[in-house]
């Protein structure tokens, strides 16, 4: 199981590496670097989400190349053989886009963990948090992608019509819908034909930001999924962020789940005509 507790990780903080990763939609006016500088968990590096991802192009979080990606990791002075513990200070569980990100990248899945109820059920325990930095030295990270993990435009738009994978949209109803506006400009309401709606919100608890148990998650998917056990389904939301919330949330109902996304979201999909 790859979501560990605020126990757990205190017990085991020197043997593992973490990972804030915290992001906020703009129009919060949160900053999650801003946060961390002032507090985290101790030993934690920040992975900044809109600095680690594509440039020179107008969709956001998408992911970067292989060698990118090779130097933003050693840089963060981790290893291969490295265990990781990613956790947020989210409304929009973000632990989890990075989690896809090192899954993509071929980091061990059994290595790549998530903190459930993230940095605040940390701080509501009252554990220790602290306001320094620790610098890790360089490593000579090496990654092995996983291109199969990722779908493109093109691949959503075949799937219409062949109807090879199931494609579930984290976004609210609403959005889903079309009765709700997109967040982001030049974006048209709606979602993609013949997929589906499950709000991230719904696997996890609004009270403690933990994630359902098993049993609930189960329910969840099933509503959707005729077989939990299907490794071929395809998670899309509004730029990639809270596809990944879902595609994790399958992987703790099925353990044999790796995450693909469709990167573009709907701030691809969802663009008006040129």
């Amino acid at each position: 199981m790859n979501l560990v507790s605020t126990d757990w990780l205190q017990e085991n903080l020197n043997n593992v590496r973490v990972i804030d990763s915290s992001w906020h939609m703009p129009k919060t006016k949160r900053n999650g670097y801003d946060e961390y500088l002032k507090d985290h968990i101790n030993n934690s590096i920040f992975f900044d989400l809109d600095k680690y991802s594509k440039k020179n192009i107008d969709l956001p979080h998408m992911l970067v190349d292989t060698k990118e990606w090779e130097r933003i990791v050693s840089k963060m002075g981790i290893k291969n053989e490295d265990i990781i513990v990613i956790y947020d200070n989210s409304d929009l569980i973000s632990s989890c886009r990075c989690w896809y990100n090192f899954i993509y990248f071929g980091h061990n899945p059994e290595l790549v963990k998530v903190l459930n109820g993230g940095f605040r059920k940390w701080v509501k325990e009252k554990k220790k948090t602290t306001n320094d930095i620790k610098n890790f030295n360089q490593t000579d990270y090496k990654s092995n992608e996983i291109k199969k993990l990722v779908k493109s435009k093109k691949e959503i738009d075949e799937n219409i019509l062949t109807s090879k994978f199931k494609l579930i949209d984290a976004r609210s109803v609403n959005r889903f819908k079309g009765l709700e506006k997109e967040p982001r400009l030049g974006l048209r309401s709606g979602s993609i034909k013949n997929s589906f709606c499950l709000p991230f919100k719904e696997c996890i608890n609004k009270e403690t930001y933990e994630f359902l148990d098993r049993s609930k998650l189960k329910e969840k998917f099933e509503k959707i999924i005729n077989d939990t056990k299907d490794t071929n389904i395809v998670f899309s939301c509004g730029s990639g962020v809270t596809a990944a919330v879902l595609a994790f949330a399958l992987s703790l109902v099925n353990e044999s789940y790796l995450p693909i996304i469709y990167d573009g979201s709907w701030s691809e999909y969802g663009k008006y005509p040129s």
